[in-house]
């Protein structure tokens, strides 16, 4: 990978790690606590607070796991590690990269 497509591919990370900031943002407020108020909510319209509660919870998981593997990428960045497949040592393909750019393993090794 040349310098340009690294450079390309550390800004697509930058931008995606900005992203997610920008979602935890707007999910913040769904995984706040569920009032216990019978009178201003039904039954129903509690469990479904409480789904939605969930949803945005797991949301906030999946994100942060998606921020550890970008925080990796350019770790391995600033290591001269990245684009390698961290099983076989070859060169992981550009559009693998660009489609995920926390990728460790190229297609081969990925498919086992």
């Amino acid at each position: 990978m040349n310098e340009t497509e690294q450079a390309r591919m550390r800004a697509r990370i930058v931008t995606l790690l900005t992203e997610l900031d920008s979602d935890d943002a707007l999910g913040h407020a769904g995984q706040a606590v569920v009032e216990l108020d019978q009178q201003a909510v039904g039954r129903l319209s509690r469990m479904d607070a409480l789904q939605n509660q969930a949803m945005a919870k797991a949301g906030q998981a999946r994100r942060q796991v998606q921020r550890q593997r970008l925080a990796a990428a350019l770790a391995r960045m600033d290591a001269g590690e990245f684009g390698y497949c961290e099983d076989c040592g070859e060169d992981i393909a550009i559009g693998r990269l660009e489609i995920d750019p926390a990728a460790t393993r190229c297609v081969s090794c990925a498919n086992g």
